[in-house]
């Protein structure tokens, strides 16, 4: 089986980083980082990822929101929310994009594997790859 690619795109270096350290430590494959949302959409049609983790306020004129409602529309890949934000209207904007999941930074390890993994299968299920759990 191959190693499931993910896409992080987040503004800040640091963070970026350190996402992408505990996803290799969690068994996944990080082929790429971006910073804002036109290169979020760029690195999706070069790396082909299996899930996209997307923070909401990005560099440049694009946010997430609408980087993550072009990607799912172009490209078919689920995003799974992980921000600092969580007020109401952003929470509305961002569900109109049908995410798999909305972590809320600062999180847990075993959050974000436990998120990314139930949003792999329910992709999976919702697109007839994978037979539903009984």
């Amino acid at each position: 089986m191959t190693q499931t690619k993910i896409l992080v795109v987040e503004d800040e270096k640091i963070v970026a980083l350190g996402i992408k350290k505990m996803l290799k430590n969690m068994g996944y494959l990080v082929p790429s980082i971006a910073s804002s949302g036109k290169e979020a959409i760029s690195k999706a049609e070069i790396t082909f990822p299996d899930l996209v983790l997307m923070d909401i306020m990005l560099k440049g004129d694009m946010d997430g929101v609408e980087a993550a409602q072009q990607i799912r529309e172009r490209f078919d890949v689920p995003v799974v929310y992980l921000t600092a934000y969580s007020d109401e209207k952003i929470l509305a904007r961002a569900k109109r994009t049908k995410p798999y999941g909305y972590i809320i930074k600062p999180f847990e390890e075993n959050s974000l594997h436990t998120t990314i993994e139930l949003a792999l299968h329910n992709y999976r299920v919702e697109k007839g790859l994978e037979e539903p759990e009984e």
